[in-house]
């Protein structure tokens, strides 16, 4: 019994480690397309349009650097909304691996005492 549940969660962890690679490409995209964007249209600086896409998806949203353009403010309103949600994707991921893995490896235990 155990050992086909150790077959199960074994599986679920595959599944799971391409949904995190998934995961990971499109949150980096979505970052690297927001960097591109803030660089060029308003004309941040590489480091500072980092900063604003990093503090923008993690809702952090200090303010010290803000978009001045009316296309600049209209796409930071949508990158935002967009953004979040593949940003918490990408959290729930990493927490659902993390988890998986304890689980895999208490009940690796057990079925090696047993």
């Amino acid at each position: 019994m155990a050992d086909q549940t150790l077959t199960e969660l074994k599986a679920e962890q595959q599944r799971i480690n391409r949904q995190y690679t998934g995961a990971a490409t499109v949150t980096l995209s979505v970052l690297g397309i927001g960097m591109v964007f803030y660089h060029f249209i308003e004309k941040f600086d590489w480091v500072n349009s980092f900063y604003f896409c990093t503090i923008t998806l993690t809702t952090i949203g200090y303010g010290d650097i803000v978009p001045k353009t009316s296309v600049g403010k209209i796409f930071t309103s949508f990158y935002a909304l967009i953004g979040i949600g593949i940003i918490g994707f990408f959290a729930n991921v990493l927490v659902k691996n993390a988890v998986l893995k304890r689980q895999i490896k208490n009940l690796q235990k057990a079925v090696d005492e047993a």
